[in-house]
């Protein structure tokens, strides 16, 4: 009798958490299939293609945003450009070559300790050492090595572990069959992890594009359009900051529900590609 009473409880305990995982399940997807329409909802009938390719004029109270989406881009490409090779590099001696487990341990909590700081210390120290101290000024350069600094734990860490997944039988059959050390990273242990270093590299390109606080201190707010390296001398507005600009200084909701729903469309697209790479790289490694 009282093993029956225990199971009826535990089957209710039971049934009691199904059902609120169930809820708070059903409860985030609601959040965001309302946020991802609300934004698209607000934002789509107010794009038009003289906002995407023109500059905003004073002259002619006309709004366009092309200065900002080359920005963007040249953050984007300028950040990666230089995140990448520290990243991996790092996560390659961290794994491969450090002899010392002590010190592993503590470059590893560095990194993860640098990846909670909240953004807006980043732009703080950003602007201090490469606006002020490296005299570069308020430019899209000093941006990008802003959000290098802040992108670089999670191109190293998603790197190490993707390193880690690989066999270590991998490694002692090269070596066996006489390669060198570099010979085998490069030929066997980086071909085994690619996923993990592209998986990496699409996060830290969504992190980019919706970065603003860290841009607002070390970037600028102009809307001047120039190519990439005359872009990176100066100072220029990305997408997220223009959208605070257009939103929070001249009041124009319409412009900054536009700008954010081109950023939704952006973040579902990186998303998707994120897991796209790591399907086929997961094919590629059944096969």
């Amino acid at each position: 009798m009282q093993n029956r009473s225990i199971s009826r409880r535990r089957r209710a305990c039971i049934g009691l958490l199904r059902a609120l995982m169930l809820i708070s399940a059903l409860v985030m997807c609601a959040l965001v299939v309302f946020l991802i329409g609300y934004v698209l909802i607000k934002g789509l009938p107010n794009l038009s293609w003289t906002l995407l390719t023109t500059k905003p004029s004073f002259l002619s109270d006309t709004v366009g945003i092309l200065p900002d989406i080359l920005n963007t881009v040249y953050v984007l490409i300028a950040s990666l450009v230089i995140v990448l090779p520290l990243g991996v590099g790092a996560a390659i001696y961290l794994t491969e070559y450090a002899g010392s487990r002590r010190i592993v341990s503590v470059i590893e909590y560095a990194a993860e300790t640098l990846s909670g700081i909240p953004s807006i210390i980043y732009g703080l120290v950003g602007m201090v050492f490469f606006c002020q101290f490296f005299k570069m000024k308020t430019s899209l350069l000093a941006g990008s090595l802003t959000l290098v600094i802040m992108n670089l734990p999670t191109i190293m860490r998603t790197t190490q572990e993707s390193l880690k997944t690989v066999p270590q039988s991998y490694r002692e059959g090269a070596f066996g069959l006489g390669a060198g050390k570099w010979r085998v990273i490069r030929t066997v242990v980086l071909p085994g992890c690619v996923d993990g270093v592209v998986t990496g590299c699409i996060l830290s390109a969504g992190r980019i594009l919706g970065e603003t606080a860290a841009l607002l201190y070390t970037a600028g707010f102009a809307h001047a359009l120039y190519g990439f390296f005359e872009g990176l001398e100066n100072a220029g507005a990305t997408l997220t900051v223009a959208l605070y600009v257009y939103a929070k200084e001249e009041g124009r909701f319409d412009v900054a529900f536009a700008i954010a729903s081109i950023l939704m469309v952006l973040a579902l697209l990186i998303n998707l590609a994120a897991a796209l790479v790591g399907t086929r790289c997961k094919k590629r490694r059944s096969v």
